[in-house]
């Protein structure tokens, strides 16, 4: 391919049309994502793919084929990312792509291709794409100038290449990217290796330089989990070997995200370590879904429980009982497996089956919904609802302020 002539930009409306991504490791991690918010209709082909796209496909946010390429994969395809591990997959996904006059980014050979996929940034409705004659750490340092400008109201110096090695630990709030705080977004741009949740803002990742390590350990509900001393062991070894490390998760790391197990962990083995708080899904959630924790007059105290085990469970710390006689909110994380039995022991303690309860789904994201129901009635109405983590339940009368067509 003659590389005398610069690519020509342009932005493509994929809302609704077939996008074909073979391959399903960090670099399919990365681009999905953003294909996602742009609405296209993905579909993945891969027979082994991230937790993190394994996520996805199983809340059906993609469309997963568990084997290898064949031809006749990307018919119909508006768009195709070759990005296996394979050249001569790539080669053969990028031949079959050029025949059926598809543009195709190419994973591992960008003068191969007939797309280039630029650094992407969004700041207030505008999306900045910078291309860098296939220098990706130039195009990141340009695009992030670029929307820096646009945040702090003036164009930021170049990127800054000197990062002093450690451990952030970064809380990405409830999930929209849009709600992540300036200094997590300078703290990703100043990485090295960033070990990601499931539940961190998963469009930021493809606003990675290229060339940072990700480390996906997402943890699927009842599925494929990273082990939190693996977690811990990882995020230290890169910190000692000299890289500077985000720890990035959803929520802030310090409400039941296990972020002070980390920092111990840095601590024992003479790693520096910082916090940037993110914004808690206990709070931003039900504020997000227009459902107040506290209300003048109905709620005098809020409080955040994990519904991870069971009111039954020899492991749990809850005072159930207690939690029951509460008058106020009461906010569950991690709860939608237990959520009928932890709902019995409320009513069971003496609060009234009539308690209005909200179940907030996906909360901040695109699929964000809400089913309301009461104590007494939750457990049919999230069965018939198909209610599925990651949820956010809300209990009390602030959920009849915020819906009194319904209560």
């Amino acid at each position: 391919m003659n590389d005398d002539f610069p690519p020509y930009p342009s932005g493509l409306r994929l809302q609704g049309r077939r996008v074909v991504v073979v391959g399903g490791g960090h670099v399919a991690q990365r681009r999905i994502p953003r294909l996602l918010s742009a609405g296209a209709d993905v579909q993945v082909v891969s027979p082994v793919v991230t937790r993190a796209v394994e996520g996805l496909a199983g809340a059906g946010e993609i469309a997963w084929t568990p084997r290898g390429y064949r031809a006749g994969d990307v018919d119909g395809a508006w768009y195709v990312i070759a990005a296996t591990d394979d050249p001569a997959v790539n080669a053969a996904v990028s031949a079959e792509a050029e025949e059926q006059r598809t543009f195709c980014v190419r994973a591992d050979d960008a003068t191969q291709a007939s797309a280039w996929t630029p650094a992407v940034g969004r700041h207030a409705g505008v999306t900045v794409a910078v291309l860098g004659n296939r220098e990706p750490r130039r195009s990141a340092g340009v695009r992030d100038a670029i929307v820096a400008g646009l945040r702090d109201g003036a164009i930021a110096a170049p990127y800054d290449d000197e990062r002093a090695p450690g451990v952030v630990l970064v809380g990405g709030g409830p999930g929209d990217p849009e709600l992540v705080t300036v200094a997590a977004r300078r703290a990703l741009s100043e990485a090295d290796v960033v070990v990601a949740d499931r539940l961190a803002p998963r469009e930021l990742l493809d606003e990675l330089s290229p060339d940072v390590e990700l480390i996906d350990v997402a943890k699927l509900p009842r599925g494929r989990a990273a082990a939190q001393e693996e977690i811990n062991r990882v995020i230290v070894d890169r910190a000692l070997a000299g890289k500077r490390v985000v720890r990035f998760k959803g929520g802030d790391s310090f409400v039941y995200g296990r972020g002070y197990e980390e920092a111990l962990a840095c601590v024992e083995a003479g790693v520096p370590w910082t916090v940037i708080p993110g914004l808690t899904s206990a709070t931003s959630v039900p504020a997000a879904a227009g459902i107040p924790v506290t209300h003048r007059g109905v709620a005098h105290e809020f409080t955040v429980v994990s519904g991870h085990l069971p009111p039954d469970d020899p492991g749990s710390l809850v005072e159930w009982d207690a939690v029951a006689r509460l008058t106020g909110t009461v906010v569950l994380l991690m709860a939608v497996q237990n959520l009928p039995a932890i709902a019995a022991r409320l009513v069971a303690g003496g609060r009234d089956p009539k308690t209005p309860v909200a179940i907030v789904s996906e909360g901040t994201m695109p699929g964000e919904r809400t089913v309301l129901a009461t104590l007494a009635s939750v457990a049919e109405d999230m069965e018939r609802e198909g209610v599925r983590p990651p949820a956010i339940v809300v209990v009390g009368q602030v959920v009849a302020v915020a819906h009194p067509e319904r209560f």
